[in-house]
């Protein structure tokens, strides 16, 4: 909270998808946000995106920086009896958590739809995220169209700079090989 990250813009748009683990930054309009959220209009909006792609503007009010947990035909649900997320059978190592947060406090059991996301923050008992709008339309999943890239690196504060990682990528089988 409070770091700024670089986000890579280009990492989704030659037919790379979002996976598992990845960090990615979105709108949120449309399933975190109403669809009509404010938008800054297009001269306020150039000037946002030139300045936060600068770092000297803060970004939207309607983008999110979050870890995909779920993709397409993924089955989700908090949790096993240990307390970890399960990602299609498979009880997820999250060494990526803010120390002391569980994997969840709310409970659920999600498959998502094809072409969204199901998203949680790493600092779960700080996050809004997937688990916030299940009962609303699209049940907490994120369009693929509203990712806007992938959080590549933090960058400020300039003591937190590092990669950012995918460490649970490959940890639960493809959807259909379990359900």
């Amino acid at each position: 909270m409070g770091d700024r990250v670089l986000v890579n813009k280009l990492a989704y748009r030659f037919g790379d998808r979002p996976e598992r683990g990845d960090v990615v930054v979105f709108d949120g309009r449309g399933s975190f946000l109403p669809a009509d959220a404010a938008d800054d209009g297009v001269l306020r909006g150039l000037s946002r995106r030139f300045g936060s792609a600068l770092g000297l503007s803060d970004p939207s009010d309607t983008e999110y920086v979050k870890r995909v947990v779920g993709v397409g035909g993924d089955r989700v649900r908090c949790c096993d009896g240990r307390g970890r997320l399960v990602v299609n059978g498979e009880p997820l190592t999250e060494a990526y958590l803010h120390p002391g947060d569980v994997a969840s406090a709310v409970r659920f059991d999600i498959r998502v739809p094809e072409g969204r996301l199901w998203v949680m923050g790493d600092h779960r008992s700080d996050s809004s995220d997937s688990r916030d709008h299940l009962g609303q339309p699209g049940g907490g999943t994120v369009p693929l169209g509203r990712v806007i890239g992938r959080a590549d690196w933090t960058g400020w504060p300039p003591g937190r700079w590092t990669a950012l990682s995918a460490p649970s990528r490959g940890t639960a089988p493809k959807a259909d090989a379990r359900g």
